[in-house]
């Protein structure tokens, strides 16, 4: 079987065992577990609505799961059929960030890129913070400033409550002189990010505001 998920439905497949595990260790009527558990799956394939038989297979039996030592193992199965982000090359970079003239390139461990929906990076010795994600069936690049705040916020990536900082990127006006800046809440820690983003649809609609679009 090859990789046919997605950095961001492994990590829905992971809330959804979990809550399965937290109901078993604190429910104990079994039509509420079942019901969890019916849900937890529907979950799932709504995610990845064109399985193939033995993806289904594979991923069912996250209803099998019982304890937390199940859920790693499972998880830890699970892993290798994520499709890891790709390990984009120095020019394609460069390409992402034509007007950056001292591009510095991130330092990325391997087994990093299978946990990844997008890139980030922020630039030593400087605030910029550096994005690169899906977007438009490619891939675009973001600079922006990064500012952390003291206060927990909205991630309008991963869409949880946690720590957080703002990101604002810095465009040209349609008046000459005159420039735009558009920015939102991301989270402080890039990887914990990834590690929780679900879906592609707060990833995207934050590119759209950044955008303008």
């Amino acid at each position: 079987m090859i990789a046919f998920m997605t950095n961001e439905q492994y990590n829905l497949v992971k809330k959804q065992v979990n809550k399965i595990i937290n109901a078993k260790a604190s429910v104990n009527d079994p039509t509420i577990l079942k019901t969890v558990k019916t849900l937890a799956w529907e979950a799932v394939q709504q995610s990845l609505p064109d399985m193939a038989e033995e993806e289904a297979s594979l991923l069912g039996q996250m209803q099998l799961v019982d304890d937390r030592l199940a859920a790693d193992k499972f998880f830890y199965e699970l892993k290798r059929y994520v499709i890891p982000f790709p390990a984009l090359s120095e020019t394609k970079l460069r390409k992402l960030f034509p007007k950056v003239k001292k591009l510095k390139f991130p330092l990325i461990d391997a087994e990093d890129y299978q946990t990844m929906t997008y890139l980030s990076w922020d630039e030593k010795g400087s605030q910029y913070r550096m994005i690169v994600a899906p977007y438009e069936q490619s891939y675009i690049g973001l600079r922006g400033t990064f500012q952390p705040s003291e206060q927990k916020g909205l991630c309008h990536i991963c869409h949880r409550f946690t720590d957080i900082g703002m990101f604002i990127v810095e465009t040209k006006g349609e008046v000459v002189g005159t420039f735009t800046k558009r920015g939102n809440t991301v989270c402080k820690d890039m990887k914990d990010c990834n590690h929780h983003v679900e879906t592609l649809l707060h990833l995207s609609k934050f590119i759209r505001h950044i955008k303008g679009k």
